[in-house]
């Protein structure tokens, strides 16, 4: 099973958010996500500046099995990228929580987001497809 922090919000997309206040909020992919995944090898952010939308796509990661989209569950603007993971994608396999792919600011929109319990039953629902 993977690990679901009790103080983050999710998406369906298996991106979690924590919201460090009214407008302004980390993003990175779940424990479930980085487990269907597998091995990280590349990863592909956007640049402080760039405007989100949530729900769209603002960035990728590939794995040994795919590539797959990353979505941002807010709208906004990005105002830190963490510059660490393109040369180590691997930290989000080692800890998807800790390592954080962007940093939002001025939020005007959010997706629609999954408390811990919310998002645990949906992954349970994931596993069994």
């Amino acid at each position: 099973m993977s690990r679901i922090l009790e103080n983050l919000l999710y998406a369906e997309t298996h991106e979690w958010i924590d919201f460090i206040d009214d407008t302004t909020a980390r993003i990175g992919i779940s424990d479930f996500a980085q487990q269907e995944l597998g091995d990280l090898v590349f990863i592909n952010l956007p640049k402080p500046g760039d405007e989100v939308t949530a729900g769209v796509a603002f960035g990728d990661v590939e794995s040994v099995k795919a590539v797959s989209d990353i979505n941002s569950p807010v709208t906004g603007t990005i105002s830190a990228v963490n510059t660490e993971l393109p040369d180590n994608p691997e930290l989000i396999n080692k800890d998807p929580y800790k390592n954080w792919l962007i940093e939002v600011k001025y939020i005007t929109g959010k997706s629609k987001l999954m408390n811990a319990g919310e998002y645990e039953d949906f992954c349970k629902k994931e596993e069994t497809v």
